[in-house]
């Protein structure tokens, strides 16, 4: 909590849940990252939160972006950023969507299989690509499945694949999971990419760059190894597996560019037992998983959460939102500890909100409108 949410939300006096972000954490994360990795370009996840002022700021910054979408390459164009400090990261991409890309100037093609090169082919010869490989995620609060990238065995023959086409064969990728806490969870990967450069090499095909992607984390519940220690470590690993011939290396965060940068503000709806005999109450919030708080799912990511309360006695509780979706439940298997004194209409604040919840808020489920923003 900044002094500056703090000051706006003190003088708040609209109803209904809100997400705060402070830019001026914005801009010191990125300076993070920049100091850590200082040979490497930043290329932040705009799904993180693609909000018009935290684009433009990282703009003006000197930051790229990694995009998924067209219209998340609008809106970085929109900043006054240039195409060619755009990714399309997505390896599932439409036809159309890659010729919109290539007319828009984006020149930087994610693929994970040799039908997505030929899409790039078709309708944007000569752009470079990366191929992104599977990476287990081991240590990561929030893994990524098998949806995205190929078994380190298949890339050198999918980055042929382009060179036989005329794209540009340009680096390899891999993302070692959300929210990641192990340092050292890029050794294995980097040591995967090193060997499909010389795979390729052998081939008569030189790749340039290793896209390190995302995972580095915000802060929630426990404390998390600052940026300095994952820089080191990743440095260490591209020399282990690299020598003195390091390629380029770029990067993705998206939570721990602004996790920590938004807070959420929400309202206590009600607070019950389902039976006299029940030492769990359960305590509904104006938001839930619908509303922006999806990374609640299995519980992966807890969140801090403080009110005005938080020296009174507490006791577990099953923490819902508010929508006549029994899926909608953020903390139930194991059960958060609130204060005991808490009773409806109290505010409570969300930490560490500043990614993933305005992207993830539904329009309109059962009416409730998409969670507010506000970028101070």
């Amino acid at each position: 909590m900044t002094a500056r949410i703090r000051e706006f939300l003190r003088n708040r006096r609209e109803d209904g849940p809100c997400v705060v972000v402070d830019l001026d954490v914005v801009e010191d994360n990125y300076r993070a990252f920049a100091h850590a990795l200082p040979d490497t370009r930043v290329f932040y996840a705009v799904k993180a939160n693609p909000a018009p002022e935290i684009l433009r700021l990282l703009a003006r910054l000197g930051s790229c972006f990694d995009t998924a979408s067209v219209q998340e390459m609008e809106m970085v164009l929109a900043t006054g950023a240039t195409a060619d400090r755009i990714s399309y990261g997505n390896t599932i991409k439409k036809e159309r969507d890659i010729e919109r890309a290539f007319e828009l100037g984006v020149r930087l093609f994610a693929v994970d299989c040799k039908a997505e090169v030929e899409k790039i082919a078709r309708v944007a010869p000569g752009s470079q690509v990366f191929c992104r490989i599977l990476c287990d995620g081991a240590g990561a609060e929030w893994p990524l499945s098998r949806k995205f990238g190929c078994v380190p065995e298949m890339a050198a023959d999918v980055l042929e694949h382009a060179h036989r086409l005329g794209l540009e064969a340009y680096g390899v990728s891999f993302h070692v999971g959300s929210q990641q806490g192990n340092t050292e969870a890029w050794d294995q990967a980097l040591g995967s990419a090193s060997a499909i450069f010389k795979q390729c090499a052998e081939r008569g095909i030189i790749l340039s760059m290793v896209n390190l992607g995302g995972g580095f984390p915000t802060k929630y519940l426990k404390e998390v190894p600052g940026v300095e220690s994952y820089g080191e470590s990743i440095f260490r690993a591209l020399s282990k597996h690299f020598g003195n011939r390091l390629p380029e290396t770029i990067i993705e965060p998206g939570r721990g560019m602004v996790g920590n940068a938004g807070i959420i503000e929400t309202e206590v709806v009600l607070v019950s037992k389902k039976s006299d005999e029940d030492d769990v109450r359960w305590v509904y919030l104006d938001i839930g998983k619908f509303g922006g708080l999806a990374e609640t799912m299995d519980e992966s990511i807890r969140y801090p959460i403080r009110s005005e309360r938080d020296s009174d006695e507490t006791a577990p509780c099953v923490l819902a939102g508010p929508t006549c979706d029994s899926a909608d439940v953020l903390y139930e298997k194991v059960p958060y500890l609130l204060p005991v004194s808490l009773e409806i209409g109290d505010k409570l604040l969300i930490e560490g909100t500043g990614a993933y919840t305005t992207t993830y808020s539904a329009v309109a489920f059962n009416g409730f409108p998409p969670l507010k923003s506000y970028v101070i």
